[in-house]
């Protein structure tokens, strides 16, 4: 199953012409397409889908998600160094 995943957006770049980031899913960092998420800036948190940024949310809902994965035990397979919640 693939899981869309919230991260904070650390750094954001341009790659031929695309808008592309460094998120950051507890310490775990993952380039993303971004481009789909025009005013997305750093410091936001948005859910990463196979890559791209799907949507953009605040903090506290991505701290919710992320603890609702973490029971459903969902984020073993997808990200398992978020999994057991230490970071």
């Amino acid at each position: 199953m693939c899981l869309g995943i919230p991260g904070k957006v650390i750094e954001i770049y341009d790659i031929n012409g695309m808008k592309m980031g460094k998120v950051d899913f507890g310490g775990v960092i993952k380039e993303a397409c971004l481009e789909y998420l025009p005013e997305i800036q750093i410091g936001d948190y948005t859910i990463i889908h196979v890559g791209f940024g799907i949507s953009q949310l605040d903090e506290a809902e991505a701290q919710r998600t992320l603890e609702m994965l973490r029971q459903l035990d969902m984020l073993a397979d997808e990200m398992p160094e978020l999994a057991d919640g230490t970071t």
